[in-house]
This record gives structure tokens, sequence and C-alpha cells, in this order.
């Protein structure tokens, strides 16, 4: 004899057609799982997210944290929009257009500026954020990408990534006062507090050079063991450590920038292109276009361990750190690859507030 269940709307069905449903409702969860890792994982938790007002499916580039202002600065590379979003509302206050093909950006705190890389028309913009106008544009090497501000010295340092040198702007006088020319690919160039030097990437030579500020006189190049490619830096100035996305081995490699030798290297997904660094949580945070976020653990000057590859958006290549929240702010542009424009926000997740 068939044994018989009563449903909830007071229906007779069989136990085979309710052994499906379990089935099929088994299913449906195992579908649903990845959907929620990509919310909440062992490092990240997804606060918010909002639409951008640029074209969906075009590329994104860097970001930067105006802390005056609160203000998150995002370069829309592909439209040329350089986006004010207020991060206390998660309202975006500007997209300031006209800025073709913007890659890099950084803003200079007391002066209420931002410098854009624009590779389009290959020059350095100058934008006001009284106005929210472009007030300059100054012209520069081939493929201005990634950019550095020393700020006792006033000058912001732009790599230009295929002219194979890095422009030296006054930001007092907002004029070009030097060029430095390399023997190879420029990649990401970041200022160390500590040490009042500026230090670029070699990408194609596998080396690190240094650059005294105060004269611009290239210091030294240096060759970093157990990197291939090394384009995105990031610096953590109180124990004199670069992270190096070396994309050649996907490998993250420390560097000693005092001793000038590789400390440590871990592995990483293909398509890492921008790291950042939470000193307040010692935290090192690295987009990789693949779809993931990985996050590492700084837990001295010589010890490093990742936490978790944490899944997002396939082309997230990029992403910011504001050091007061501890939040991670990472655009998209696409979401199971239809075409979208839009910002994401992630807590962070430490072992005290990894509970909901």
């Amino acid at each position: 004899m068939v044994q018989r269940s009563w449903t909830r709307c007071g229906k007779i069905r069989s136990a085979s057609t309710l052994a499906k449903i379990i089935i099929c409702i088994g299913a449906l969860f195992l579908l649903v799982c990845p959907l929620s890792s990509r919310v909440r994982g062992q490092t990240l938790r997804q606060l918010a997210k909002f639409d951008l007002p640029g074209p969906a499916g075009k590329r994104f580039d860097y970001l930067t944290v105006d802390d005056e202002d609160h203000f998150l600065l995002s370069s829309h590379l592909g439209p040329g929009i350089l986006y004010v979003i207020d991060m206390r509302t998660n309202k975006v206050v500007k997209a300031i257009p006209g800025l073709p093909g913007i890659t890099g950006l950084e803003f200079v705190p007391g002066t209420r500026k931002v410098y854009t890389s624009d590779w389009g028309e290959e020059k350095i913009g100058i934008v006001d954020l009284h106005s929210m106008n472009v007030l300059k544009r100054l012209p520069t090497e081939a493929k201005p990408n990634g950019s550095t501000y020393a700020a006792a010295f006033h000058k912001m340092y732009v790599a230009n990534t295929l002219g194979k040198a890095v422009t030296v702007v006054d930001t007092d006088k907002d004029e070009i006062v030097n060029v430095l020319k390399f023997e190879s690919e420029t990649g990401m160039p970041q200022y160390d507090l500590a040490a009042r030097k500026v230090y670029v990437n070699l990408r194609n030579t596998n080396e690190v050079a240094a650059i005294d500020p105060s004269t611009d006189t290239v210091l030294g190049r240096y060759p970093v063991d157990g990197c291939q490619f090394n384009h995105g830096m990031a610096v953590d100035s109180e124990h004199h450590r670069a992270f190096l996305l070396c994309s050649g081995n996907r490998t993250l490699t420390v560097f000693a920038l005092d001793t000038h030798q590789s400390v440590a290297h871990l592995p990483m997904p293909a398509g890492a292109d921008v790291v950042k660094f939470d000193p307040g949580l010692s935290r090192i945070y690295v987009a990789c276009s693949s779809g993931f976020i990985s996050v590492y653990e700084a837990r001295d000057a010589d010890r490093y361990r990742k936490l978790e590859d944490f899944p997002v958006e396939k082309m997230v290549h990029s992403l910011a750190v504001d050091l007061t929240t501890h939040r991670v702010y990472a655009p998209e542009q696409e979401e199971r690859g239809q075409p979208v424009a839009r910002m994401v926000v992630y807590e962070a997740l430490t072992p005290d507030r990894s509970k909901p």
C-alpha cells in the first residue's frame, strides 16, 4: 500500500511525490548557497550596493578616498566619468564627465583637488571639488595610469605605463616640473611617508625604483626576487614593506623597502590589478578580475597569511578602503554576465565582529 501524507493545503499527496519535492528543495538550496557566499564570507560582508549613472558594462578603474569631505572618488574608464560619492549616504554627489579614459586618480588634502590620469587624451586632469569641474589638463607621456601624492613635497607622481616614465606635477602651481624616464614600463607608484621616498614598479624588469622627491633623482633600482611583471603596489610605511602584485606568476610579493629583499610570497587568483592596505586591521586586499577579492593578514613585518579569496562578480579589478570605517568599496561592470554600473560596499569582518 502506498503511504500518504497531508500537505498544509489539506491535499493528499503520495510519499513519492513528497520525496521529489524534498529533492527539489535540496537542489534549490545548493543553487542559493553560492549566491549567499557572494554576500558574506569569512572576512567581508556586503552592506550595500547602488547603481551609478554611467553606462552599464563599461570598464572601471582606480578609486580613492577624500577623508575631508567623506567622498569616495571612482573612475569610470569606459565613458570617461569621475564619480563623487558621499560615503555617509551612498549617494552620487556628482558625475563629472569629460575625462577620456580616466584610469588613476589621487586626492590632494587641503586643496579639494583631484588629479586624474586620462589615458584617452594622454593628459593629467585637475578637478576642483568646489565647482566639480575640470580646471586644467596637462599633456603627459603615453598611457598615464596610477599615481601617488608626496605630501611633504607637494608633488604628484604619475606613472605613464607605455611611455616608460613618471611625470612629476607641482600641486601648488599645477605644472609639470619633471619627467623621469625608465627602461621599463612603469606600474603603480607609492609614496612611503616614513622614508619620504616614492617607489615605482618597473614591471618589464621585475624591479622597484626608489625616487627622492626632494630632487626627483632615482636613487636605485632593486630586483624583486620571485616576482614577475609587478604592476600593483601598496605600502606599509610603518614596517617598510611594499605589497606587489606579480601577475606574471600570480604571486603577492612582500618586499622589504629597507633591505630590498623579498620576505614573503603568497598565491593570488588570476587578474590581480589593484591592492590596498588597511593598517588598522593589518589587512591587504587584492581585487582580481577573475571574480575574487583576496584578503591577506600581516601578522608582523615578516609573517603573512591568506585569509580568504572572497567571491565577487567577474571583472572587479579595483577597490578602495575607508581607513576610518574599514569598509571596502568595489565597482561592478557586470552581474552574472549582464552589464551593470554599480558600486558595492563591504564591511570588514574580524573575529570580534564576525557575527551579525
